[in-house]
């Protein structure tokens, strides 16, 4: 039978990532891929008409600009370019003010009104720092941080919920802000552990901003992809694997798949016990998306909202709060809340010229079958009146269609997991080594395992590192050779 060192299942971003990292250690590695592309969850597709590139899931990428492995990987050899926006995000609020999260700490500051001396002494600490804090911050809790100092001043704002973290900040520009920032983990704002979310997004805009692919998320992956085939290893497309009997013999498998796609390719082959315990993992809320392919820019009232690559639609704290309230307890939401992205205003190559491509997503209860379209839109004329008016086509995708997209978004799960308790800091099991099973040739790296969802790498990078430790008896002070990053 043929014989490969590695094989990975599942091209998205950790999948690559760690075919990346295994290639680079020498050794022969070979990845499957059901979809006729990389790119998983970062992708980019005609979905509505010709011309117009819409990133079918994730599109603006705080983490993947300053993700450790990505830029040890050095991607921008293989093409890749991070396009900044004026703004990294504007957000408006009911009353026609605008929150704004600038490069500058100061410039954010200034929008946030009586909250701007507190904001900044938030974040203090953490300025100039990023490298050291993404390299604790961006992998399992059980490791041991570089900066034992700096992690624990982080997790004293971050173990907070949102909700008491805002309440330091006297202004509800600030508090909308930071609950919106929280919104990307999909949780209530009075949830553990969102305050780490808000913060960490506000820290890396302004370490590395919230920066596009030139091209679309499509060229993140590429990039990713390339390094592979360039570091000698193997990539295949449109090859959807049901049984790990079908798969070369090997002495690892590393799964970039959701604990179902795991079980049922591998589940035959893990002791019954950590089976169950896999089974016990929780999903989330789902999304309900929308592409567009406008006329002219979104016709947003507030100018801030036109410079910044990211808006966040939500009136008010309250607002946020009673919109994801709504969907953790399993009721779709009577008024949205939003997160919006508008490439095209600063990448012309993604739609015909003076023309636009728009990218939205709410939050809906896990496998919901509803059509969230209306509620969505009334959401954006708010603050963009007109919008329908320049509306050419739009590409709406509720739960069941992107799982369809994506089968690891198990019921529009595009987490791989459910952000609140346990699972917030330990997934998909509790473990030490989260990304090994107990058979020593089967791995788990999605975003299923730490540091958890986000185009960032981190999860293939650590699983990968386990393989290498593991399996072909790499020390760390190697694997740090082989990778460029420090153990």
């Amino acid at each position: 039978m043929e014989r490969v060192d590695a094989v990975v299942v599942g091209a998205g971003p950790n999948g690559l990532t760690a075919a990346a990292i295994l290639a680079e250690a020498g050794v022969t590695v070979r990845v499957y891929e059901a979809a006729p592309v990389v790119g998983g969850g970062a992708r980019t597709e005609p979905l509505t008409l010709p011309g117009f590139l819409h990133d079918p899931c994730s599109a603006v990428h705080p983490l993947g600009a300053g993700s450790p492995v990505f830029r040890a990987l050095a991607l921008e050899r293989h093409g890749l370019e991070w396009i900044q926006p004026e703004l990294a995000l504007a957000h408006p609020l009911g009353d026609g003010s605008v929150a704004t999260l600038a490069r500058s700490p100061e410039q954010t500051a200034a929008t946030l009104g009586a909250a701007g001396r507190a904001y900044l002494r938030i974040v203090a600490p953490f300025l100039d720092r990023w490298d050291t804090l993404a390299h604790d911050v961006l992998r399992p809790v059980t490791s041991w941080p570089e900066d034992p100092l700096l992690f624990a001043q982080f997790v004293a704002r971050a173990g907070l919920p949102v909700k008491l973290l805002s309440a330091l900040m006297p202004d509800e520009r600030a508090r909308a802000m930071f609950a919106g920032l929280a919104g990307h983990a999909i949780a209530v704002p009075t949830s553990p552990a969102t305050g780490g979310v808000a913060l960490l997004f506000a820290l890396a805009a302004h370490a590395v901003g919230w920066p596009f692919p030139r091209g679309g998320s499509q060229s993140l992956s590429d990039a990713l992809a390339a390094h592979v085939r360039t570091s000698g290893g193997e990539i295949i497309t449109g090859h959807r694997v049901e049984s790990l009997d079908e798969l070369p013999r090997a002495r690892a498998y590393l799964f970039d798949l959701s604990v179902e796609g795991l079980l049922g390719i591998a589940g035959d082959r893990l002791p019954g016990p950590y089976v169950t315990r896999l089974r016990r993992y929780r999903h989330g809320p789902g999304v309900f998306k929308i592409d567009y392919a406008l006329s002219e820019p979104v016709p947003w009232t507030a100018e801030e909202c036109r410079d910044a690559g990211t808006v966040h639609v939500g009136a008010s704290e309250a607002e946020i709060t009673a919109a994801l309230r709504a969907v953790v307890h399993g009721r779709p939401p009577s008024t949205p809340f939003l997160i919006t992205a508008q490439p095209s205003r600063f990448d012309p190559t993604r739609a015909p010229p003076g023309q636009h491509v728009f990218w939205v997503y709410a939050h809906v209860p896990f496998d919901w079958r509803g059509d969230l379209t209306g509620p969505v839109e009334q959401q954006i004329e708010r603050f963009a009146p007109g919008f329908r008016d320049v509306v050419l086509a739009r590409a709406a995708a509720g739960p069941p269609d992107i799982e369809a997209r994506n089968p690891n978004n198990v019921g529009g799960d595009i987490a791989l997991g459910r952000f609140g308790g346990v699972q917030a800091l330990f997934r998909p099991v509790i473990a030490r080594t989260p990304y090994a099973t107990p058979n020593p040739s089967i791995y788990l790296c999605s975003s299923a395992t730490p540091p958890g969802p986000g185009v960032h790498g981190m999860c293939g990078y650590h699983a990968a590192r386990t393989v290498l430790r593991r399996v072909f008896g790499l020390g760390d002070e190697s694997v740090a050779e082989v990778t460029g990053i420090r153990p």
